[in-house]
């Protein structure tokens, strides 16, 4: 398997930070979407901000003949959090790839970790497991191009 060259390095590092934070995001919005998906689904209520119930309230949904329907007012914050872990989940895939084209990785792992927005808390397992890895794959690289003995001019022409 292809090794990542020492010059992309730093664009590792950048990428390995922008992957850490995106995982976070994307797994604190997406236990509160299945945090909001118990409430709507299991106790019949969604989150509102404003309206006639006060700062934040839950409205009960009813059943309709076209689907379920909320009886609250205002903003629906339920929604807003299905909509905004969506949108992390695209800026996480990006990171994802990011990291793993980086460190040309197979495709497998890639499936891994994308799975980490979809599966409650794996994204905080894989945010540390990635980032130990990865640290510990450049600082060995490193390592053993700064003991590789460098050739210079003089020796150069010799072989």
């Amino acid at each position: 398997m292809p090794q990542p060259k020492l010059a992309t390095f730093p664009a590792i590092r950048g990428a390995l930070r922008f992957y850490q934070i995106a995982s976070v995001i994307t797994g604190v919005m997406l236990l509160l979407l299945c945090t909001e998906m118990v409430i709507k689904y299991a106790l019949g209520h969604e989150l509102f901000l404003g309206g006639s119930g006060g700062f934040l309230w839950f409205a009960p949904v009813i059943e309709t003949a076209a689907g379920q329907e909320s009886t609250g007012d205002g903003v629906n914050l339920s929604l807003g959090i299905l909509i905004a872990h969506g949108w992390f989940y695209v800026v996480y895939l990006f990171a994802c790839f990011r990291v793993w084209s980086l460190m040309r990785w197979g495709f497998g792992r890639f499936i891994m970790l994308a799975l980490g927005g979809i599966v409650p808390l794996l994204s905080f397992f894989m945010e540390a497991r990635v980032g130990r890895e990865v640290r510990a794959y450049l600082a060995e690289r490193e390592a053993s191009e700064a003991a590789a003995p460098t050739p210079t001019p003089a020796t150069e022409g010799t072989r």
